[in-house]
Protein backbone atom coordinates (compact mmCIF):
# COMPACT_ATOMS: atom_id res chain seq x y z
CA UNK A 1 0.00 0.00 0.00
CA UNK A 2 1.08 3.40 -0.89
CA UNK A 3 2.04 5.73 1.92
CA UNK A 4 0.05 8.90 1.92
CA UNK A 5 1.95 12.47 1.64
CA UNK A 6 1.97 14.46 4.67
CA UNK A 7 1.29 18.15 3.67
CA UNK A 8 2.00 21.59 4.96
CA UNK A 9 1.75 25.46 4.16
CA UNK A 10 3.66 27.46 1.71
CA UNK A 11 5.95 29.70 3.69
CA UNK A 12 5.66 31.92 0.65
CA UNK A 13 1.94 32.28 -0.15
CA UNK A 14 0.54 29.66 1.55
CA UNK A 15 -0.70 27.20 -0.12
CA UNK A 16 -1.21 23.99 0.72
CA UNK A 17 1.82 21.47 -0.99
CA UNK A 18 3.61 17.60 0.14
CA UNK A 19 6.23 17.41 2.31
CA UNK A 20 8.48 16.40 -0.71
CA UNK A 21 7.72 19.30 -2.58
CA UNK A 22 11.20 21.73 -2.69
CA UNK A 23 9.40 24.47 -5.09
CA UNK A 24 5.98 25.27 -4.50
CA UNK A 25 3.97 24.66 -7.50
CA UNK A 26 1.65 27.74 -7.27
CA UNK A 27 4.55 30.52 -6.35
CA UNK A 28 7.24 28.80 -7.86
CA UNK A 29 9.49 29.73 -4.82
CA UNK A 30 11.94 27.10 -2.66
CA UNK A 31 10.72 25.69 0.34
CA UNK A 32 12.70 23.70 2.56
CA UNK A 33 12.05 21.68 5.63
CA UNK A 34 9.62 22.66 7.59
CA UNK A 35 10.25 25.97 10.15
CA UNK A 36 9.63 24.74 13.07
CA UNK A 37 12.20 24.59 15.64
CA UNK A 38 13.14 20.95 15.60
CA UNK A 39 12.09 19.27 18.86
CA UNK A 40 11.37 15.65 18.63
CA UNK A 41 9.69 14.00 15.26
CA UNK A 42 6.56 13.66 14.98
CA UNK A 43 2.92 14.35 17.35
CA UNK A 44 3.17 15.19 20.85
CA UNK A 45 0.88 13.27 23.35
CA UNK A 46 -0.13 10.59 20.60
CA UNK A 47 -1.11 13.37 18.79
CA UNK A 48 -3.54 15.15 20.86
CA UNK A 49 -0.71 18.17 20.51
CA UNK A 50 0.02 19.08 16.96
CA UNK A 51 3.58 19.63 16.64
CA UNK A 52 3.33 22.71 14.73
CA UNK A 53 1.41 24.57 17.91
CA UNK A 54 3.74 22.93 20.90
CA UNK A 55 5.04 26.58 22.16
CA UNK A 56 1.40 28.16 21.41
CA UNK A 57 -0.01 25.32 23.69
CA UNK A 58 2.65 25.85 26.04
CA UNK A 59 2.00 29.50 26.36
CA UNK A 60 -2.30 28.78 26.73
CA UNK A 61 -1.71 26.25 29.87
CA UNK A 62 0.76 29.06 31.72
CA UNK A 63 -2.35 31.46 30.62
CA UNK A 64 -4.93 28.77 32.21
CA UNK A 65 -2.63 28.05 35.03
CA UNK A 66 -2.01 31.45 36.33
CA UNK A 67 -6.07 32.48 35.96
CA UNK A 68 -6.87 29.48 38.05
CA UNK A 69 -4.30 30.75 40.88
CA UNK A 70 -5.68 34.01 40.96
CA UNK A 71 -9.04 32.96 40.73
CA UNK A 72 -8.90 30.26 44.25
CA UNK A 73 -6.65 33.63 45.60
CA UNK A 74 -9.58 36.22 44.63
CA UNK A 75 -11.63 33.64 45.82
CA UNK A 76 -9.92 33.22 49.45
CA UNK A 77 -9.77 36.85 50.10
CA UNK A 78 -13.51 36.82 49.58
CA UNK A 79 -14.71 37.46 45.86
CA UNK A 80 -17.24 34.92 45.33
CA UNK A 81 -17.68 35.67 42.02
CA UNK A 82 -14.30 35.62 40.96
CA UNK A 83 -14.34 33.41 37.84
CA UNK A 84 -16.65 35.79 35.96
CA UNK A 85 -14.27 39.12 37.73
CA UNK A 86 -10.62 39.07 39.69
CA UNK A 87 -10.57 41.76 42.05
CA UNK A 88 -8.13 44.56 41.28
CA UNK A 89 -6.02 43.89 44.19
CA UNK A 90 -5.17 40.11 43.29
CA UNK A 91 -3.91 41.09 39.79
CA UNK A 92 -1.82 43.72 41.27
CA UNK A 93 -0.38 41.03 43.89
CA UNK A 94 0.06 38.56 40.64
CA UNK A 95 2.09 41.49 38.65
CA UNK A 96 -0.15 43.83 36.87
CA UNK A 97 0.87 46.06 34.86
CA UNK A 98 0.43 49.41 37.30
CA UNK A 99 2.57 52.73 36.36
CA UNK A 100 3.60 54.19 39.75
CA UNK A 101 5.52 50.43 40.66
CA UNK A 102 6.63 49.92 37.31
CA UNK A 103 7.96 53.56 37.79
CA UNK A 104 9.12 52.66 41.18
CA UNK A 105 11.58 49.29 39.54
CA UNK A 106 9.24 46.76 39.12
CA UNK A 107 10.05 46.22 35.55
CA UNK A 108 9.06 42.46 35.62
CA UNK A 109 5.33 43.83 36.04
CA UNK A 110 5.57 44.79 32.03
CA UNK A 111 5.97 40.64 31.16
CA UNK A 112 3.88 39.15 33.92
CA UNK A 113 0.88 41.34 33.28
CA UNK A 114 0.94 39.38 29.93
CA UNK A 115 -0.36 36.28 31.22
CA UNK A 116 -2.99 37.49 33.81
CA UNK A 117 -6.71 37.61 32.81
CA UNK A 118 -9.37 39.61 34.52
CA UNK A 119 -12.41 37.03 34.01
CA UNK A 120 -13.14 34.22 32.51
CA UNK A 121 -14.68 35.76 29.20
CA UNK A 122 -11.34 37.51 28.93
CA UNK A 123 -9.35 34.36 28.83
CA UNK A 124 -11.50 32.91 26.76
CA UNK A 125 -11.67 35.28 24.03
CA UNK A 126 -7.93 35.78 24.36
CA UNK A 127 -7.08 32.05 24.22
CA UNK A 128 -9.27 31.70 21.27
CA UNK A 129 -7.05 34.28 18.97
CA UNK A 130 -3.99 32.78 20.45
CA UNK A 131 -4.88 29.26 19.64
CA UNK A 132 -5.67 30.43 15.96
CA UNK A 133 -2.99 33.28 14.99
CA UNK A 134 -0.01 31.70 17.26
CA UNK A 135 -0.36 28.68 15.94
CA UNK A 136 0.33 29.88 11.85
CA UNK A 137 3.08 32.16 13.42
CA UNK A 138 4.40 29.77 14.92
CA UNK A 139 4.14 27.46 11.84
CA UNK A 140 5.57 30.14 9.32
CA UNK A 141 7.88 31.66 11.12
CA UNK A 142 9.11 28.89 13.86
CA UNK A 143 9.54 28.83 17.70
CA UNK A 144 12.48 30.86 18.12
CA UNK A 145 10.96 34.16 16.40
CA UNK A 146 7.40 33.04 17.50
CA UNK A 147 9.17 33.70 21.28
CA UNK A 148 10.67 36.87 20.11
CA UNK A 149 7.72 38.30 18.99
CA UNK A 150 5.20 37.46 21.86
CA UNK A 151 7.65 38.73 24.30
CA UNK A 152 8.61 41.59 22.84
CA UNK A 153 5.27 42.66 21.77
CA UNK A 154 3.92 41.76 25.64
CA UNK A 155 6.86 44.51 27.19
CA UNK A 156 6.35 47.16 24.44
CA UNK A 157 2.76 46.43 25.32
CA UNK A 158 2.69 47.45 28.39
CA UNK A 159 5.54 49.91 28.63
CA UNK A 160 3.42 51.90 25.80
CA UNK A 161 0.20 51.78 28.06
CA UNK A 162 2.43 52.65 31.23
CA UNK A 163 3.25 56.31 29.31
CA UNK A 164 -0.20 56.78 28.26
CA UNK A 165 -2.25 55.40 31.50
CA UNK A 166 -2.03 54.99 35.31
CA UNK A 167 -5.05 52.87 34.74
CA UNK A 168 -4.03 48.71 36.13
CA UNK A 169 -4.03 45.88 33.00
CA UNK A 170 -4.05 42.49 32.27
CA UNK A 171 -3.89 40.62 29.48
CA UNK A 172 -3.06 38.58 26.70
CA UNK A 173 -3.47 40.82 23.99
CA UNK A 174 -0.88 43.17 23.62
CA UNK A 175 1.06 39.69 22.51
CA UNK A 176 -1.83 39.09 20.34
CA UNK A 177 -1.86 41.88 18.43
CA UNK A 178 2.08 41.03 18.29
CA UNK A 179 1.09 37.90 16.48
CA UNK A 180 -1.21 39.85 14.18
CA UNK A 181 1.53 42.65 13.47
CA UNK A 182 3.99 39.48 12.05
CA UNK A 183 1.02 38.11 10.04
CA UNK A 184 1.08 41.55 8.54
CA UNK A 185 4.93 41.78 8.09
CA UNK A 186 4.33 38.61 6.09
CA UNK A 187 2.25 39.74 3.81
CA UNK A 188 4.51 42.95 3.30
CA UNK A 189 7.69 40.60 2.54
CA UNK A 190 6.33 38.14 0.24
CA UNK A 191 3.55 39.84 -2.22
CA UNK A 192 1.00 37.85 -3.92
CA UNK A 193 -3.00 37.60 -4.01
CA UNK A 194 -2.98 34.97 -1.00
CA UNK A 195 -0.80 37.33 0.87
CA UNK A 196 -2.92 40.47 -0.13
CA UNK A 197 -6.03 38.21 1.12
CA UNK A 198 -4.15 37.63 4.51
CA UNK A 199 -3.05 41.28 5.10
CA UNK A 200 -6.48 42.42 3.91
CA UNK A 201 -7.69 40.58 6.86
CA UNK A 202 -5.86 41.00 9.36
CA UNK A 203 -5.91 44.61 9.34
CA UNK A 204 -9.19 44.82 9.57
CA UNK A 205 -9.13 42.56 12.90
CA UNK A 206 -6.64 45.39 13.83
CA UNK A 207 -9.62 48.09 12.79
CA UNK A 208 -11.96 46.08 14.49
CA UNK A 209 -9.96 45.50 18.37
CA UNK A 210 -8.88 49.39 18.39
CA UNK A 211 -12.65 50.41 17.71
CA UNK A 212 -14.00 48.39 20.30
CA UNK A 213 -11.47 49.84 22.57
CA UNK A 214 -12.83 53.30 21.65
CA UNK A 215 -16.61 51.99 23.30
CA UNK A 216 -17.25 53.72 26.72
CA UNK A 217 -17.18 51.47 29.56
CA UNK A 218 -15.38 48.21 28.30
CA UNK A 219 -12.18 49.39 29.72
CA UNK A 220 -9.58 48.00 26.98
CA UNK A 221 -6.09 48.96 27.13
CA UNK A 222 -5.54 50.32 22.95
CA UNK A 223 -2.16 51.88 24.84
CA UNK A 224 -1.15 48.30 24.90
CA UNK A 225 -3.14 46.99 21.85
CA UNK A 226 -0.90 49.98 19.41
CA UNK A 227 2.21 48.73 21.28
CA UNK A 228 1.96 44.90 20.60
CA UNK A 229 1.16 45.69 17.08
CA UNK A 230 4.09 47.86 16.23
CA UNK A 231 6.56 45.59 18.18
CA UNK A 232 5.30 42.50 16.81
CA UNK A 233 5.24 44.00 12.93
CA UNK A 234 8.98 45.47 13.40
CA UNK A 235 10.40 42.02 14.96
CA UNK A 236 8.97 40.09 12.52
CA UNK A 237 9.83 42.36 9.94
CA UNK A 238 13.11 42.07 10.64
CA UNK A 239 13.31 38.55 11.31
CA UNK A 240 12.01 37.60 8.04
CA UNK A 241 11.16 33.45 7.43
CA UNK A 242 13.65 31.13 9.25
CA UNK A 243 16.07 29.70 6.84
CA UNK A 244 16.06 25.86 5.81
CA UNK A 245 19.71 25.57 6.46
CA UNK A 246 21.35 26.22 9.86
CA UNK A 247 23.15 29.49 9.68
CA UNK A 248 24.31 32.14 12.43
CA UNK A 249 21.84 34.41 11.96
CA UNK A 250 19.24 31.25 13.11
CA UNK A 251 21.48 30.92 16.02
CA UNK A 252 21.10 34.25 16.85
CA UNK A 253 17.32 33.83 17.03
CA UNK A 254 17.47 30.80 19.17
CA UNK A 255 19.85 32.51 21.60
CA UNK A 256 17.19 35.88 21.29
CA UNK A 257 14.13 33.23 22.03
CA UNK A 258 16.42 31.92 25.64
CA UNK A 259 17.12 34.87 26.49
CA UNK A 260 13.00 35.81 25.98
CA UNK A 261 12.55 32.54 27.90
CA UNK A 262 14.78 33.47 30.94
CA UNK A 263 13.83 37.11 31.57
CA UNK A 264 10.04 35.80 31.57
CA UNK A 265 11.03 33.22 34.15
CA UNK A 266 13.16 35.75 35.89
CA UNK A 267 10.11 38.24 36.24
CA UNK A 268 7.48 34.93 37.62
CA UNK A 269 9.93 34.71 40.27
CA UNK A 270 10.10 38.56 41.29
CA UNK A 271 6.29 38.44 40.92
CA UNK A 272 6.80 35.11 43.28
CA UNK A 273 8.81 37.13 46.27
CA UNK A 274 6.74 40.17 45.88
CA UNK A 275 3.40 37.74 46.14
CA UNK A 276 4.81 35.83 48.75
CA UNK A 277 6.59 39.16 51.08
CA UNK A 278 2.79 39.78 52.34
CA UNK A 279 3.78 42.94 52.16
CA UNK A 280 -0.14 44.43 52.31
CA UNK A 281 1.13 46.83 49.41
CA UNK A 282 -2.42 49.12 48.09
CA UNK A 283 -2.78 50.23 44.37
Amino acid sequence: MRQMETRRMCPHCRAFITTHDRVCPYCNEKVGPKAIDRRNPGEILGGLIPQAQFTTIVILVINFGLFIATVLYSMKGGNGSAFLGIDPQTLFNFGAKYPPYIRAGQWWRLVTAGFLHGGVLHILMNSWVLFDVGAQVEEIYGTSRLLVIYFASTVAGFYLSTLWSRAISVGASAALMGLIGAMIALSMHHRSAMTTAIRGTYIRWVVYILLIGLLPGIGIDNAAHIGGLAAGFGVAYAAGLPSAVPSAREQVWRVAAWVCVAVTAFSFFEMFLWLTRGSGAQF
